[in-house]
């Protein structure tokens, strides 16, 4: 439990002095302040001076709430996205239990509709009022507590059918839910109920009805257990791996957008889940329409996603989402968690199609994390955000202000003649040609609700650069000089903005920290880092460094790999921790009391480290991957019903512990963690961890065969289980030409269930003692030898890179 020092609890809701008289514009001191100026999490800190008695998520809240016996506002996040001011909660009053009003403003401190029920409502002094005198309100950071978060997630989801952030729910003073929901506007309108109205029914039927309120939350919470419920059902196996590929491939295929990509209309994300498992079913079917129509469907959304505004075409990266079906209008926040699995999968398109587009996309991705999230200390920031100011004067920020142009900007900013073009033809003709640029702005109103980008252009490739060539009467190798030219000019032009917020949170998960200046490549520390989103970088950097054959990568996955296990894991008990912060001094630092690490941060960094070890080939990586392991297992692993709960067992606070069941924005821990048991055996020779992989395909098959869209990295992960795993063996100096090319040939070759490992001849090393097998290997004739291997019986040795070629396709 998220512990609150003593003196918190000895401090004033609001801090008063001389700030108390200050005006509210940008740059003057706030007119409030609350607890939450003492928390690290930057979410948090950006509450801090709302008029409204925040408290942190912890002891001297649920205390208070018993206390005084008021009704838990909980405000963080934790449910679906409500945009536009849309809501699926009815009028209050109605039937209870059947009816819950929707609040919970849990959040993240890159949320834009966070930032906009901010502004309008816990800004609000009348409404910050209602909320003090009648809740206790706790603020929570999704990403900080992503267990508080699904719990509360769950229940919004399943009584309102959607989720998002901002999340508002109402608890009991036992923390058991009974109403909640997403974004509410302040005041009430023809369609939507407001903020104001649902708080002071809310109170009001909490004092008439409290009897009844409570009996229907248990009800609800029993429910919800019944609901979340997931394990074995009497002598279930794991299924199929044919069924549950094709029935997965159907549903994808039968969902995609033909003619943009994608598998959905609007809103559009990118689905790198959805991608890996048509990467792997193509590999499974190479020579059938099904295996080709799979491939087709995958490069062709990631290079509509790499042409549309999703992608920023200036400052590298990817938006989090499209708004609309082209790829064109993002939300334009900016997730590493996506960063990180993105330039893993435009890696794996390259190395299947050969394609350099693809690896120039994966290049960009990895440009932008290292500039802009990365740091001289080797971690990466969680996210920047999609709001910031217009200009340094201005008070009001406005979502994607940093990322678009007016036809009139570019044409001032690339006057120059384009030599061998049509007369008169200039920079700014050619760019916004090709880039879809028009004078009035080419957002659509309808997905401009806050009429922010009215008048403005987001960057979208709208020609092929053969089109846009002839255009101009320019060479194709001409039109990619112009263009350069344009994105620098523009790149340095934005620098000059006001740059978004940045969320300097670092989760192991994600591993986050970052630098914010531009000018040259050596950052200064900036922190922030939850521990899973490390872990997918790691693997982004990794793979991307083993395909591409760039050592820079792969040293950045290693110095990121040191960062974690620096700051973010405790030899001592050998526990990961979830997050880590910068202090004033920007110095890296933890909380009072350390959050330990939750499941996904054990499954993402112990994938991030296998992957680094397949690319960098350092044992250590290996040994610590299989060291958190072990933890995982003995911190989550459900022997009753098999598969791993999402939180550590014996936190009073928590209702429920909930096993993910749906891969989403990133994979649920158990899909991913299948196959880490399965490198795991391969790596260790310990087969429980094969067993574990088959009890939670079993505890899961009903969803893998029913709707495996919801799990395709499970589904994958299914393929993977039932083809085994082959170990590649390459036997043979490292630094020797002979064992490189060996090891390209395997970086170049996608395997879906391949592991890679090198026997040097070192029988004292790490792997040797793990595998007693590999002694059995040698080199022939004296040169690099490989050997494939599934469940350590080996195939023949092979001494050139095309024979290694042929068994690896086999």
């Amino acid at each position: 439990m998220f512990a609150v020092p003593l003196r918190r609890v000895r401090r004033p809701a609001f801090l008063a002095g001389s700030m108390a008289m200050a005006t509210a514009g940008r740059g003057s001191p706030p007119p409030h302040t609350n607890r939450l100026i003492y928390e690290k999490s930057p979410y948090l800190q950006q509450h801090a001076h709302n008029p409204v008695d925040w408290y942190p998520w912890g002891q001297e809240a649920f205390d208070k709430a018993k206390r005084e016996n008021k009704l838990i506002f909980l405000s963080g996040r934790g449910v679906g996205v409500v945009l536009g001011g849309t809501t699926t909660v009815p009028m209050w009053p109605s039937p209870w239990p059947h009816s819950v009003l929707l609040l919970l403003s849990v959040g993240y401190s890159t949320c834009h509709w966070c930032h906009v029920m901010e502004e309008e409502s816990f800004k609000n002094r009348e409404i910050g009022e209602i909320m003090s005198k009648n809740f206790v309100c706790i603020k929570v950071d999704r990403e900080e507590r992503p267990d508080v978060d699904k719990v509360y997630m769950t229940f919004v989801q399943a009584t309102s059918g959607g989720g998002g952030w901002p999340m508002s729910v109402w608890l009991t003073p036992d923390l058991k839910p009974f109403a909640g929901g997403t974004y509410f506007p302040p005041e009430d309108s023809a369609h939507h109920v407001g903020f104001r109205t649902v708080l002071l029914r809310m109170a009001e039927q909490w004092r008439q009805n409290q009897e009844a309120l409570l009996q229907s939350s248990q009800r609800i919470l029993e429910a919800l257990r019944s609901l979340s419920r997931v394990g074995i059902q009497e002598q279930q196996a794991a299924p199929p791996a044919q069924e549950v590929l094709a029935t997965c491939f159907q549903q994808l295929s039968g969902s995609y957008d033909e003619e943009y990509g994608g598998f959905s209309q609007s809103p559009k994300f990118p689905t790198p889940v959805n991608l890996n498992f048509l990467f792997t079913y193509w590999a499974l079917h190479r020579t059938t329409p099904e295996g080709a129509r799979a491939l087709q469907m995958s490069l062709h959304t990631l290079k509509m996603m790499a042409r549309g505004g999703i992608h920023d075409h200036v400052g590298q990266g990817f938006h989090r989402y499209s708004t609309d079906r082209q790829w064109h209008v993002p939300h334009f926040e900016k997730m590493l968690y996506d960063q990180g699995q993105l330039a893993a999968v435009y890696s794996r398109a390259f190395q299947i199609s050969g394609e350099e587009f693809f690896a120039d996309v994966a290049a960009d991705i990895l440009l932008y994390v290292s500039r802009d999230l990365g740091s001289q200390a080797g971690g990466f920031c969680s996210a920047e955000d999609a709001d910031s100011y217009p200009t340094s004067t201005c008070s009001e920020k406005r979502e994607g202000a940093f990322c678009v142009w007016t036809a009139e900007e570019l044409r001032a900013l690339l006057p120059d003649p384009v030599e061998g073009a049509a007369e008169g033809t200039t920079l700014a003709d050619v760019f916004i040609h090709h880039y879809g640029v028009k004078e009035d702005g080419n957002v659509s109103p309808r997905k401009d609700p806050h009429k922010e980008l009215r008048g403005k252009n987001v960057l979208i490739v709208r020609s092929s650069p053969e089109l846009t060539a002839a255009h101009f009467g320019l060479e194709p190798g001409q039109l990619g000089a112009v263009l350069h030219e344009g994105r620098r000019r523009l790149q340095a032009a934005r620098a000059q903005r006001p740059r978004p917020h940045l969320d300097t949170k670092m989760l192991s998960s994600w591993n986050g920290e970052r630098g914010r200046s531009h000018s040259t490549p050596s950052l200064p520390l900036c922190l922030s880092c939850p521990c899973a989103h490390t872990g997918l970088m790691i693997s982004g950097f990794a793979q991307a460094g083993a395909v591409l054959a760039k050592q820079e990568y792969v040293s950045r996955a290693a110095q990121a790999a040191s960062f974690l296990h620096r700051h973010l894991f405790e030899p001592g008990s050998g526990r990961l921790l979830r997050s880590c912060y910068r202090s004033e001094a920007h110095v890296v630092e933890q909380s009072a009391v350390p959050i330990h690490g939750f499941l996904e941060d054990y499954v993402f960094v112990i994938q991030g480290l296998f992957d680094l070890y397949e690319a960098s080939l350092d044992q250590s990586w290996l040994e610590w991957a299989l060291q958190l392991q072990h933890m995982q297992d003995k911190l989550f692993w459900d022997p009753k019903g098999f598969a791993y709960f999402s939180s550590e067992d014996g936190d009073p606070s928590l209702l429920l512990r909930l096993k993910d069941d749906q891969d989403g924005a990133e994979p649920a821990a158990n899909s991913v963690t299948v196959t880490n048991l399965l490198r795991a055996a391969s790596y260790s020779g310990h087969t429980e961890w094969v067993e574990k992989a088959g009890q939670i395909l079993a505890a899961f098959s009903e969803r893998l065969q029913k709707i495996p869209l919801a799990l395709p990295e499970m589904a994958r992960a299914t393929a993977v289980f039932h083809h085994t795993l082959k170990q590649v063996v390459i036997c043979g100096d490292p630094q020797r030409e002979d064992t490189k090319e060996m090891l390209r040939c395997v970086h170049s070759t996608f395997i879906p269930n391949k592991v890679l490992m090198l026997a040097d001849g070192d029988r004292a090393g790490f792997l040797y003692r793990q595998l007693p097998f590999l002694s059995t290997l040698e080199m022939k004739e004296g040169k690099a030898t490989a050997y494939v291997c599934s469940n350590f019986s080996c195939s023949l040795p092979v001494t050139s890179p095309h024979a290694l070629r042929e068994l690896l396709c086999a």
